[in-house]
């Protein structure tokens, strides 16, 4: 159990794999993932690594499954995943693997070849039907086709003065319909209104096997005199990259022509159906193990580039490697490696050895779909220092009541529950699915966090009597207006009284006006009283205080428990000691004011009630003269001094005190291994023949440490002084300052609350005060708007806001009081972001 208070115990390890036998192992151990391999090539290029190779191989049999998929993808085939876990392939079925893999890539690609070249003949015959098509209905409608006929004059036959007879000719195509206008101008400006234009749109658009989309075309004919103007003609529809074709001359040719185009229009387009089909059925075939095949594939390459972390003995025949694991899971990597081994044939079995080192481990928190995301949020701000305590368990509780302190209201709250409630309920088949939607995932991630703020914004929804903007009455209120018209009772109201005065105030000294508080949360009677802002202000305030207090001080306390366990007797009597003193003779103090004057006062006596703020600052101030704030209890000005006697004494306790013991104890270490002859200090080393006793693994050992080590000695009394007066008055200062910040939670919650009654009467308001018959149908149309809002501002931008808030106050006024947070984080060799479909490696 203490496990989930501080990350995992981890060790350094040894590994010693038989070659044979390592791919396997580390195969087995990624199937686990409860290690983290050490790069022990750090020196070595990659590219010169001993199986660079084989990643490249992996590499490029992922690049062509890569490109499978996108054709799989291109045809909108379901690429089906069962959620199959496939066990790693070995290493001589990579070459099987290699040459389904090329096989498949080249069918694909002689079939888009072929696929390619028949569409592009498809699609020029299709222009040229076009073509021939409507051409001949721009020859059928003049009315004297014989003019346009190259043998046909210009000049009318009867004329008397006629010169030599002149030809025309003309030229046909297709061009893309966007880019008719253009054409046309350029046509008319190049050939100065020397050439005749007839253009017409086909229906249909055509498929363009380039491009792979539809694009929609035009027909044109373009009627010309002289070769210069059909040689200008010919380049400007190159220029706009359009498309001529043969035109003959006569109708009838242009008729069997056309025939002939349709018989091999019916040809191509049987056997295009044919070589679709074919291609369907090799992209589905494809599509059932394509995924399967790139975990094989993506498993083999991180097993590979695992290998290439390891350092291989001398005799080629073993691999050394170094991992991090927890010291709770060695057995389980133990039996990992003894499945590992019997899977290879290997008669060796692979050695895991614990190794002894000073270096620092690296921080692991075991975490569960519901911890993770709380977690995360710790991690946000810095990985925590080994062994350290964890604030994620407390965060668990805390960060959703924090937030929920801003973001109270009933209402709002089930909306937000409801909604978490779904992702939550429905995960399995949403985890399924694996959308790529990354702002859904990053709100799926978080489903178990946004579950509690749903369901503590209900609690403190309740505390407040807040349900979008309104108050619950359900127990009834206590207060009664009835006692202030009874003389009897000591009410003094009339009916004239209500009528010549717009507000009243309620008197609860008189009796039977306030009978007890309500059951649960604020009375009612507060939603609709003029002095309700003031109220719950009063009230908000205090509280923001007092968990802000509480909060900081749970955060000090949590430091003892790190104290304790790096056995730091020193941080815990000049460092934690003084810090809880300061902050509870200051503002716990505060905190305790605050209920004595809520528990000391009552309706009779609370007009001669002190102000807890001028009480505070004139504690600071030593000011006990002022006549017009009371004391609230005896002896208060004498207990006051002694807090603040307490607190000031703190200062140099944690300033200079800290520092001096520091210094005294690294003096007294550097003269630990010394003994004095003369005045003269005499080391108590080993001797010659001593130090030669030494084993080898030791010394190696030794040789690793040394430089740690001789930091770890180090010691300057001017760095450590700076550091101890730095965190001193950040302390102090930030006890203040952070108490501030804790007000926060009253500032977004009367925000909050204010914009939902803003909102309650700008649009709601409208749709309910409707006298009209049709009423209910503007009702309907407000409430939609009303939704809306609530949903986009209330629940969204507001709830953010107050999340980043609640993120603030554990970051900075929670953490920084006993969490360091500069570890760094276990990451072990898995398979799981491969399942996963998070990461290539």
């Amino acid at each position: 159990m203490g496990e989930l208070f501080r990350s995992e115990e981890m060790t350094l390890a040894q590994l010693f794999l038989q070659s044979e036998a390592a791919y396997c192992c580390v195969s087995e151990l990624g199937e686990i993932g409860m290690v983290q391999f050490r790069d022990l090539n750090p020196d070595v290029n990659v590219f010169q690594r001993k199986f660079v190779n084989e990643v490249r191989r992996c590499e490029e049999m992922d690049r062509k499954l890569r490109f499978v998929e996108k054709e799989i993808k291109k045809a909108n085939i379901q690429i089906v995943d069962t959620g199959e876990n496939p066990e790693v392939p070995s290493p001589r079925d990579m070459i099987d693997m290699e040459a389904t893999f090329e096989k498949l890539e080249n069918e694909l690609k002689e079939i888009n070849t072929n696929q390619e070249a028949l569409k592009k003949n498809f699609l020029e015959l299709t222009e040229l039907k076009h073509i021939l098509r409507r051409t001949q209905q721009f020859f059928d409608e003049m009315e004297d086709p014989s003019l346009l006929e190259e043998s046909s004059i210009l000049l009318d036959p009867n004329e008397p003065h006629r010169v030599a007879p002149l030809r025309l000719g003309f030229v046909a195509g297709v061009i893309g319909r966007e880019r008719i206008p253009t054409f046309e101008r350029m046509l008319w400006r190049v050939c100065r209104g020397n050439v005749f234009l007839r253009q017409a749109e086909i229906e249909d658009p055509l498929e363009d096997p380039t491009l792979g989309s539809q694009v929609h075309k035009s027909v044109f004919i373009i009627f010309f005199q002289g070769d210069q103007l059909k040689n200008r003609v010919k380049k400007i529809c190159e220029g706009f990259r359009a498309t001529l074709y043969p035109c003959p001359e006569t109708p009838q040719e242009r008729k069997e022509m056309l025939a002939g185009v349709n018989a091999r229009i019916d040809d191509l387009q049987m056997v295009l159906n044919q070589t679709e089909d074919h291609r369907q059925r090799v992209l589905q075939a494809a599509a059932k193990t394509v995924r399967v095949w790139f975990i094989k594939v993506r498993k083999m390459k991180a097993i590979y580039h695992t290998l290439n972390l390891c350092n291989i003995d001398v005799t080629q025949k073993c691999l050394i490697a170094e991992v991090w694991c927890p010291v709770s899971d060695m057995d389980s990597i133990q039996f990992a490696l003894r499945r590992g081994t019997e899977k290879s044939g290997s008669t060796v079995p692979s050695i895991l050895n614990r190794m002894q080192t000073n270096q620092t481990p690296p921080t692991y928190n075991k975490t569960s779909k519901f911890t993770s995301g709380f977690q995360s949020i710790v991690d946000a701000y810095g990985i925590g220092s080994y062994r350290e305590m964890n604030p994620a368990p407390y965060t668990i509780i805390t960060f959703p009541f924090l937030f929920a302190v801003m973001f109270g209201d009933l209402g709002h709250g089930v909306l937000m529950t409801s909604a978490a409630l779904y992702l939550v309920l429905r995960e399995t088949r949403l985890i399924a699915q694996k959308s790529d939607n990354e702002m859904f995932n990053m709100v799926f991630a978080g489903r178990y966090i946004i579950l509690l703020m749903g369901i503590f914004s209900m609690y403190t929804g309740l505390i407040y009597n807040d349900c979008f903007s309104k108050s619950l009455n359900i127990f009834g209120s206590g207060w009664s207006v009835r006692p202030m018209f009874d003389s009897k009772r000591g009410g003094n109201w009339t009916f004239d009284t209500l009528k010549g005065s717009a507000a009243l105030q309620l008197d609860p000294a008189v009796d039977g006006v306030f009978s007890g508080p309500y059951p649960i949360g604020i009375d009612p009677i507060w939603n609709i009283a003029i002095n309700k802002l003031s109220f719950l202000n009063s009230f908000k305030m205090k509280m923001s205080v007092i968990l802000g207090v509480s909060h900081m001080l749970f955060g000090v306390t949590l430091s003892l428990f790190n104290h304790l366990y790096f056995q730091k007797p020193l941080n815990i009597y000049l460092g934690f000691i003084p810090e809880i003193l300061f902050m509870a003779c200051l503002f716990g103090y505060l905190v305790i004011l605050v209920f004595y004057k809520w528990v000391s006062y009552n309706v009779h006596i609370s007009k001669d009630a002190p102000s807890l703020l001028i009480a505070f600052i004139n504690m600071f101030l030593f000011n006990y003269s002022d006549t017009t704030n009371k004391p609230l209890y005896r002896g208060q000005m004498a207990i006051q001094i002694i807090l603040i006697v307490i607190a000031l004494a703190c200062v140099p306790c944690m300033l200079i005190v800290k520092t001096l013991v520091l210094r005294r104890q690294h003096m007294w270490k550097k003269h630990l291994g010394t003994q004095n002859f003369g005045g003269i200090r005499v080391g108590n080393g080993p001797t010659e023949d001593e130090a030669g006793i030494i084993q080898h693994d030791q010394l190696a050992q030794q040789c690793d440490e040394e430089p740690e080590a001789r930091e770890e000695e180090e010691f300057n009394f001017g760095d450590v002084a700076v550091h101890q007066a730095i965190h001193t008055i950040e302390y102090c200062l930030g006890c203040i300052s952070n108490t501030a910040s804790y007000l926060r939670l009253w500032a977004l919650s009367l925000a909050h609350a204010q914009l939902s009654e803003v909102l309650w009467k700008m649009v709601m308001h409208i749709g309910l005060s409707s006298k009209s018959i049709g009423g209910f149908v503007l009702l309907a149309i407000v409430f939609y708007f009303f939704a809306v809002l609530t949903v986009a501002i209330l629940l969204i931008m507001e709830g953010l806001s107050a999340f980043l808030h609640a993120l603030r106050l554990h970051w900075v006024e929670f953490q920084n009081k006993f969490y360091c947070g500069q570890g760094f984080k276990f990451l072990p060799f898995t398979f799981e972001s491969i399942l996963e479909g998070r990461s290539e490696d």
